[in-house]
């Protein structure tokens, strides 16, 4: 089972800037997102060393989150799932389905 930690303003910076990580943003009231996040919950994790978290855009205080990665204001659809090395974007893509992220996790992080 996987936990998928909630990034705000005071820990988005930390947490993507060093490692592998596998970025979901979404928003609070999109239903699209909350499935995906509860399809997830369940996912037998097959990368432990890639952190699962998530970003609210319709929080408040993630305007230096927006600014540090512009490519965000091009995103037109969520949930946007994002895998991420060091702070740099390796891949990204629309929707949900385990299948399609097993397959990315495998083909860009070994």
């Amino acid at each position: 089972m996987v936990e998928i930690k909630e990034l705000d303003a005071k820990t988005w910076s930390d947490a993507l800037g060093s490692g592998s990580a596998f970025l979901i943003l979404g928003k609070t009231t999109c239903q699209a997102c909350t499935e995906w996040a509860e399809e997830l919950s369940g996912w037998e994790h097959t990368h432990p060393e890639v952190d699962v978290v998530k970003i609210m855009l319709d929080r408040p205080g993630l305007a230096r989150f927006k600014m540090a990665h512009p490519w965000v204001a091009e995103v037109d659809m969520l949930p946007m799932n994002v895998l991420m090395r060091d702070g740099e974007v390796l891949k990204q893509w629309a929707g949900a389905g385990l299948p399609r992220l097993e397959a990315r996790l495998k083909r860009v992080m070994g």
